[in-house]
C-alpha cells in the first residue's frame, strides 16, 4: 500500500512538472502569435511589392493597349459619318485624349491634318508634323527604336523608345473605314515613375502597417492568451487536487469548448478521487478488521486450547489410572468413569456452544420470526431447572401468569433465557434469590433475570460478552462453565436487532434483553 502511495506521489509530481512547462509555453503564446501575424503581414506586403515591381508595368501597358483600341473604335465610328465630326464627337475624342493622356491625329491621304484643327502657320501644327515625322522616318532617326506589340488588319501598335530623350511611347497607326490615317500616341514615362513611387509608398505604408499591426496584435492576442492562462491556472490547481475553481464559459468557440472540457475533467477527477478515498478508507477498515479477526482467531485458538487443556488432562489421567488398575474396587473405578464422563460432557457442551456461536456470527443461522407467548416459554425453562433450584436452595420468583406475546425466534429466545437462568443459578449467593421480571413499555417488552450475589466489577461489565471471559475463573471451573454462554446471547440479540445488557445492583446482578411486542 505504501509503495502504491509513493508511485501516486511521483505521478502527481510528473503531472505538475508537465503542467508548469505547459503554462510557460502559454506565457510565450502571445509573443508567438504576434510574431506569426507580423511575419504574415510583412510577407503579404512584400508579395504586393514584388508583384507591383514585376507586373504593374505590363498590366499598365495592357491597359493602355485597351485604351488605344477604344480610341481607334471611337475615332473610326465618328468618321464614318460623311458630314464630318460633330461637336459632340469632337468633345468625346477630346475628353478621351485628356483622360487617358492620348494624343490623337487623323490624316488624309494627301497628308493633310484632319484632326485636330489647327492653324497651319502655328507652332502646334509644326509640333504635330514633327511627331508624325518621328513615325514615318524612324528608320532614318537612329535615336528611335520601335517594337511591334500588336498587329491587326486595321491598325498596328508599337512601343517606341527615344534614346536621346530616354522616353518611351505607345503608338497606334491604322486606317479608318474612310481610308483616313489615324495616329494615336501615349507617353510611357509616367508609368515607370509611378511604379517606382508606388513601390516606395507601398514600402513606407507596409513598414507603418507592420509596426502598428504588431502593437495591435500584441494587445489583441491578450484576449485569447488571458483565457488560456486562466485555464492553465485551473489545471495547476487540479494538480494540487483543488477542484473548487471552475472556468466561466462565456463563448462557444474553441476556448469555450476547452473550458467546458476542463470543467468536466475537474468534476470527473473530483468524483474519481472521492471514490478512491472511499475505497482507500474501506481498504484500511478491511485491513483493521482483518487484523482484528486474526487477533480474535489467535485469541480464540488460545482460549479453546486453554479450556480444553484441563479436561483433556483430567480425562487422560483418569483413563491411565483405570488402565493401570490404580483402584481395584468397583466403586473407585466407577468414580473414575464418572469424572471422565463429566469432563467429556463439558467438552461436548463447549463444542456445541462454539458451533452455535460460529453460525450466529457468520449469519448462517436461519432466523424465523413468530408471535409467541414469552410467559409460557419462561415457565417452561423454570420447570426444566426446578431440580437445580431445589439442589442449590434457590428461590426462583416469577409472578406473571397472563400471556404476553412478543416477536422473535422462539428457539433462539429459549437459548437466551436458558443461558441467563443458568448463569444466575451458578452465581446466586447470599439469600439465593432469582427473580424473573417482565416490563412492557412503548410496545417493547424487557425481560430481566436478577440474582443475588456479588457485583461484576464496573470496568468488566462490557467484557462479560466476550468469548471465554470469566469474572471468577475458579468458581466458573467449579460449576463447569465454558465462558461462551453470554457470547451466544450477544450473537442472538445482535442477529435479532434487539437491545440487551447487564446492570449491577446493591445486592446482586441483573441481565436483561428486549423484544418487540407490536401486534403487527
Amino acid at each position: 500500500m505504501f509503495q502504491s502511495l509513493k508511485n501516486k506521489i511521483r505521478e502527481n509530481n510528473r503531472i505538475k512538472n508537465r503542467l508548469k512547462k505547459h503554462i510557460k509555453r502559454h506565457y510565450s503564446l502571445r509573443v508567438k502569435m504576434t510574431l506569426t501575424l507580423t511575419v504574415l503581414t510583412c510577407l503579404t506586403i512584400f508579395i504586393l511589392w514584388l508583384f507591383n515591381q514585376l507586373f504593374l508595368e505590363n498590366y499598365y501597358i495592357a491597359s493602355k493597349l485597351d485604351i488605344l483600341d477604344k480610341t481607334y473604335q471611337i475615332v473610326n465610328r465618328s468618321y464614318n459619318n460623311d458630314s464630318g465630326l460633330s461637336d459632340k464627337e469632337q468633345h468625346e475624342i477630346q475628353r478621351l485624349s485628356e483622360t487617358n493622356n492620348v494624343r490623337v491625329y487623323v490624316i488624309t491621304d494627301d497628308l493633310r491634318l484632319e484632326y485636330p484643327k489647327v492653324d497651319k502657320e502655328g507652332h502646334e501644327y509644326n509640333s504635330i508634323f514633327s511627331v508624325l515625322q518621328d513615325y514615318f522616318f524612324r528608320g532614318i532617326n537612329k535615336d528611335l527604336t520601335a517594337k511591334e506589340l500588336e498587329v491587326l488588319e486595321t491598325y498596328s501598335i508599337y512601343k517606341l523608345h527615344d534614346r536621346r530623350m530616354d522616353t518611351s511611347y505607345l503608338e497606334l497607326v491604322g486606317r479608318l473605314d474612310n481610308d483616313y490615317i489615324v495616329y494615336a500616341r501615349t507617353n510611357l514615362e509616367s508609368i515607370q515613375e509611378n511604379v517606382i513611387i508606388s513601390n516606395k509608398f507601398l514600402g513606407l505604408v507596409g513598414l507603418g502597417v507592420a509596426v502598428l499591426g504588431t502593437i495591435f496584435m500584441f494587445y489583441f492576442t491578450n484576449r485569447f492568451t488571458k483565457q488560456i492562462l486562466v485555464l492553465s491556472e485551473i489545471a495547476k490547481k487540479m494538480t494540487d487536487l483543488d477542484f473548487t475553481v471552475k472556468y466561466q464559459v462565456k463563448t462557444e468557440d474553441e476556448i469555450g469548448l476547452l473550458g467546458t472540457s476542463i470543467n468536466t475533467l475537474s468534476e470527473k477527477l473530483e468524483e474519481t478521487i472521492s471514490e478512491l478515498k472511499s475505497v482507500n478508507n474501506e481498504l484500511r477498515l478491511d485491513i483493521k478488521n482483518k487484523i482484528k479477526i486474526n487477533e480474535r482467531q489467535q485469541e480464540f485458538v488460545s482460549n479453546v486450547s486453554h479450556e480444553l487443556k484441563t479436561p483433556i488432562a483430567i480425562i487422560q489421567g483418569y483413563a491411565e489410572g483405570l488402565k493401570e488398575n490404580v483402584y481395584e474396587d468397583e466403586k473407585s473405578r466407577d468414580l473414575y468413569c464418572d469424572v471422565i464422563i463429566d469432563e467429556t460432557r463439558k467438552m461436548n457442551n463447549m463444542v456445541k456452544g462454539l458451533i452455535s456461536l460460529s453460525q450466529l456470527e457468520s449469519g448462517d443461522s436461519q432466523i424465523e420470526f413468530e408471535y409467541f407467548d414469552i410467559v409460557m416459554v419462561i415457565n417452561s425453562i423454570i420447570n426444566t431447572n426446578s431440580l437445580m433450584f431445589e439442589q442449590k436452595n434457590i428461590n426462583c420468583i416469577f409472578n406473571h401468569t397472563d400471556p404476553l406475546y412478543v416477536w422473535g425466534d422462539i428457539y433462539m429466545i429459549e437459548e437466551v433465557l436458558t443461558n441467563y437462568i443458568s448463569n444466575a443459578i451458578n452465581h446466586a449467593q447470599g439469600s439465593k434469590i432469582i427473580k424473573i421480571n417482565l416490563e412492557q413499555k412503548d410496545e417493547v417488552v424487557r425481560v430481566s433475570i436478577f440474582n443475588t450475589g456479588p457485583n461484576i466489577p464496573e470496568n468488566e461489565l462490557d467484557k462479560v460478552w466476550d468469548k471465554f471471559y470469566k469474572v471468577d475463573k475458579a468458581r466458573t471451573r467449579e460449576y463447569g462453565g465454558s465462558g461462551i454462554g453470554l457470547s451466544i446471547v450477544k450473537a442472538i440479540m445482535t442477529s435479532l436487532n434487539q437491545n440487551f445488557g447487564v446492570t449491577n445492583y446493591k445486592d446482586g446482578v441483573e441481565f436483561w434483553f428486549e423484544l418487540d411486542a407490536k401486534s403487527s
